[in-house]
């Protein structure tokens, strides 16, 4: 007959003091860290690094940015070719298609500094 392995619930849990204001910046490192306030003590305690997660919905927006880029790329490439399709582009209209890819990727600067300016001001 096998050992039953002993599980986390079953072994009694350390008790730490701290203060509200303590806790209040444990917790919020844990959220920051896309972990329990139990899973990052835990982690923290057994001397492991926590690397922090980015936001999803940044990461969400980005992506999306990029999807936006790569069809605004795509039909300056269908024009630099001559495909049939962008005919009837004139100066105008790749004027626009630029300046549309370059506001794009300002839009993604500004995303990209929100996630990395928060971290490095930590």
């Amino acid at each position: 007959m096998r050992d039953k392995k002993k599980t986390r619930k079953e072994s009694p849990p350390i008790k730490v003091y701290c203060l509200p204001e303590e806790r209040l910046q444990i917790e919020a490192n844990a959220k920051a860290a896309g972990m329990s306030l139990s899973a990052f003590l835990l982690t923290v305690g057994r001397g492991y690094k926590v690397t922090g997660i980015v936001d999803f919905e940044q990461v969400r927006e980005l992506a999306r940015i990029n999807g936006d880029l790569g069809r605004l790329g795509g039909l300056l490439k269908l024009w630099l070719t001559n495909d049939r399709r962008t005919a009837q582009f004139g100066e105008a209209t790749i004027r626009a298609l630029l300046s549309r890819i370059e506001s794009t990727q300002d839009e993604m600067g500004q995303v990209m500094k929100s996630v990395v300016r928060p971290r490095a001001e930590s």
